[in-house]
């Protein structure tokens, strides 16, 4: 019995600690899993990474219909909330450092990796949550040797430096499937700098759903290709993919990427789109 006792008392202690501490630690020791398993896989955390040191950036755009349709019952997210005037079709999920091969993370900083709860609110209007631009900084962004505010300035810049192509912008098609190549060919045409080896489309899930565009730049934020990282039939060999419509039932809306973040009201899940049974 009194073997246990100890235990027992500092996991107390710990659970007493984290209920009194500041809220902007208490928020930012909550995880947040959007980025795919395999990708983390990929690399170790334990590596003693120098902050500065990589060679070059990849900027992540997250497609929200498909991370909605896949959160757990009852679960609440802003982006998600169907309710809301404004939908969510293409964010920002991060501003990844990257080496050639592989990618450094929890680099150490004298931050500590903390973000200012002011810093996260400036970015919810291109990343609608807080817990996911906590893990994205302490992460990635300690990587970056820019410091926070650099880190979230230059995310924002390279963010809006990429046009979205048109028909993605309020989608409401609920039966869209293109290539990954069509895609990309899309992505192209709205930016004609872009060339093809500069981008990359993930998917996954039912119907091979479209879940992410990746797009490289140099550690001066100009368009350059893409490492082993970003291959393109590891990231998505499916011959088609699904888009999930940004909203169901509502009207097709664009989202002004200098609006107010939205309130929080809770709403409902997307509605799944086709199964499709080919195999990778």
């Amino acid at each position: 019995m009194s073997t246990l006792r100890f235990p027992i008392v500092r996991s107390v202690a710990l659970l007493l600690a984290l209920t009194f501490a500041g809220g902007d630690a208490l928020a930012q020791y909550v995880p947040y899993r959007q980025r795919p398993e395999a990708y983390e896989r990929g690399n170790r955390s334990d590596r003693n990474y120098q902050a500065g040191v990589f060679d070059y950036y990849v900027l992540a755009l997250s497609w929200s219909p498909t991370y909605c349709a896949g959160l757990a019952d009852g679960r609440y997210e802003r982006q998600c909330d169907t309710s809301n005037p404004r939908p969510y079709a293409f964010v920002l999920h991060g501003l990844w450092p990257q080496f050639e091969r592989r990618w450094p993370q929890y680099c150490r900083t004298t931050d500590r990796g903390f973000v200012p709860r002011p810093v996260a609110q400036r970015m919810l209007d291109i990343m609608p949550s807080e817990k996911l631009i906590f893990n994205e900084y302490r992460k990635h962004g300690t990587c970056s040797g820019l410091g926070v505010d650099g880190y979230f300035d230059l995310s924002r810049r390279l963010f809006e430096k990429i046009k979205i192509p048109s028909r993605y912008v309020g989608l409401t098609d609920e039966r869209l499937m293109v290539s990954p190549g069509e895609l990309v060919r899309e992505f192209i045409a709205a930016n004609p700098q872009l060339t093809p080896d500069m981008i990359a489309v993930q998917c996954g899930g039912p119907g091979h759903r479209l879940k992410e565009v990746r797009i490289c730049f140099d550690k001066g934020g100009n368009l350059r290709a893409c490492g082993r990282n970003e291959e393109q039939r590891r990231l998505c060999s499916a011959e088609r993919m699904y888009v999930p419509p940004v909203r169901i039932g509502g009207a097709n809306v664009a989202p002004d990427r200098r609006a107010p973040a939205p309130k929080s009201t809770p709403g409902g899940d997307l509605l799944p789109g086709p199964r499709d049974e080919r195999r990778l």
